[in-house]
């Protein structure tokens, strides 16, 4: 599966140990079907919903959809053990095999 690394952020556990909380998403691209109005009219409430959509961004329909599926919560130690620097927005192709957890970084 693919994910992108959306937040770290600190933490420290009960033990006050600092650690790091990393949450990745796993992306999927929406696909956009082009409706080509019959009418007239169909065709102006279109672009009427064009322009509404360029001045209220809240109605702007995404292209993906991101989706939680890891969150890690690792000491530092435990980070540096792991091995991965995540570094925000980077993408992760993750493999889950025989009890593991790998991740390689998509160039």
């Amino acid at each position: 599966m693919r994910v992108r690394v959306q937040r770290i952020e600190s933490f420290r556990d009960f033990e006050g140990n600092l650690g790091k909380r990393i949450e990745l998403v796993q992306e999927e691209t929406t696909p956009r079907f082009a409706i080509m109005p019959m009418s007239e009219e169909a065709r102006m409430v279109q672009d009427m919903i064009k322009v509404l959509q360029q001045q209220i961004p809240i109605l702007n329909i995404q292209s993906q959809i991101s989706m939680p599926k890891i969150i890690l919560f690792l000491t530092e130690r435990e980070y540096e053990d792991l091995g991965v620097d995540f570094d925000v927005n980077q993408i992760y192709d993750v493999e889950l095999h025989n009890q593991t957890i790998r991740f390689r970084k998509v160039l």
